[in-house]
């Protein structure tokens, strides 16, 4: 057998081996199993994503924190007349899930996003911002201006509220029945918490 024969038979080993792979991953794929299926990357399930409508979110917050700043005084570039349905809420919204990609179900995306407005974070470009494309006047700097004049806790709130809206059956969330009464005798031992002479200060 020659050297070039004695090359030759590994290779085409290693092809027939290569190819019968590659069908079989083919007919696996297509067999209609969704395991190889990769997760989203916002971290929100299909059917989740799908009942999920920042146009009614927006609404839910001023309904939640009705002294929110509106901020829906701009121009439509369309009409000529006030766009109030642009609102300071709907702009953060948007600006949040699809100008940054983050997942609306976190705390601390949400205030990642507040840091963006606060200029302590990631830089928001005019261009990019929710609202430029439709409006006469860019929204930013008064959008900024406008959480900016939040103190902390009006913030705090926000965030709260945002998540909540986004994630409306929280898994780990029971709520307490107020009927049913708990037996001392009955009720399991809570383990001591350490510095528990500091919370009787």
């Amino acid at each position: 057998m020659s050297k070039k024969s004695s090359f030759i038979q590994p290779l085409l080993k290693f092809w027939q081996t290569l190819t019968a792979f590659m069908v079989v991953g083919v007919l696996v794929a297509s067999s209609g199993v969704n395991k190889f299926i990769p997760i989203n990357l916002l971290g929100i399930q299909p059917a989740i994503a799908q009942r999920i409508s920042p146009g009614d979110i927006w609404q839910q917050v001023y309904k939640q924190l009705p002294d929110f700043p509106k901020e829906n005084q701009y121009i439509s570039r369309e009409t000529g007349q006030v766009a109030e349905n642009s609102t300071l809420a709907s702009r953060l919204i948007r600006y949040h899930l699809y100008t940054k990609g983050r997942a609306p179900s976190y705390r601390l995306d949400w205030k990642l996003t507040l840091a963006d407005y606060l200029d302590a974070n990631e830089i928001m470009y005019d261009h990019s911002y929710p609202g430029n494309d439709i409006l006469r006047q860019n929204p930013l700097e008064g959008d900024r201006a406008a959480i900016a004049k939040l103190n902390r806790q009006q913030r705090n709130a926000l965030v709260q509220v945002l998540a909540n809206l986004f994630t409306p059956n929280p898994p780990n969330t029971q709520t307490p029945n107020p009927d049913k009464t708990t037996n001392p005798n009955t009720s399991t031992p809570q383990p001591p918490q350490q510095g528990g002479a500091e919370l009787l200060r």
